[in-house]
């Protein structure tokens, strides 16, 4: 089995978010940055779990410049056999599923992986880009992924119950949670890591669609109330006069 990964660079959930610019651009300085969590625990994971069953490999792919190389490096700790990092910057979804599509085309891939979206810009757009650039079946948010010879059955979290679907290959995948568990790379993989393959490779040009006119941070968190847990009172008028519906 032939497998695809989509890994993005996102800044660490614990970052200081800042812009610059007149809040057109992300301030990167001092930033920690990290493989996309669904990317890395669902996708790539799953993926590893296929090829250790089945036989196989797994090839990820990242769009974004030289500073993406410790976060794929990471990946190929995990396990992955290679990686490709497309030498452009992100601009925007359109931007990248084009590269991700120029690349996998004619290459024979049973399955593209990628998480069901990336937890700094979370717009869920990628996997559906690259399915159509691709004309390949396409199933998001999938908790569950079988693979027996070329049908993938995968089951969907749905409201009030589970959706099972299934799938002739090859065909795109956005990895939601429930799709695999976190692994941790162990040293023997960091140091194979080291020895594999990341194939840097030009652009295609393409055009993006969007721009980014300016960024806002939410408004601050107003300040907690504390209540004597005796003075229910007091509780009770806040709550009415004060609390504000969410």
């Amino acid at each position: 089995m032939k497998i695809l990964v989509c890994i993005s660079k996102v800044p660490d959930t614990t970052t200081r978010i800042a812009f610059t610019d007149n809040n057109t651009k992300f301030d990167e300085k001092d930033v920690q940055f990290i493989i996309n969590p669904y990317d890395e625990w669902y996708a790539l994971v799953r993926g590893l779990e296929l090829k250790e069953a089945a036989g196989g490999s797994v090839t990820t792919i990242t769009v974004g410049g030289a500073d993406s190389d410790p976060i794929i490096r990471k990946a190929l700790a995990i396990g992955a056999d290679d990686a490709v990092r497309v030498d452009a910057a992100a601009e925007d979804s359109y931007f990248t599923a084009f590269q991700i599509a120029e690349y996998a085309k004619g290459k024979g891939f049973d399955l593209i992986l990628l998480g069901k979206e990336t937890i700094d810009y979370n717009g869920s757009q990628l996997g559906g880009m690259i399915a159509e650039m691709l004309d390949l079946p396409f199933v998001s948010l999938a908790s569950k992924l079988d693979v027996a010879g070329s049908k993938a059955t995968m089951e969907c979290d749905i409201p009030g119950g589970t959706e099972v679907v299934e799938v002739e290959g090859p065909l795109v995948l956005s990895a939601a949670k429930g799709m695999a568990e976190q692994r941790i790379p162990n040293m023997r993989g960091i140091m194979a890591a080291r020895n594999k393959v990341l194939n840097v490779i030009p652009a295609v040009a393409a055009d993006s669609l969007t721009k980014v006119t300016s960024y806002e941070l939410p408004p601050a968190k107003a300040g907690v109330k504390l209540v004597d847990p005796e003075n229910m009172a007091e509780l009770v008028r806040l709550l009415h006069e004060e609390a504000k519906a969410i």
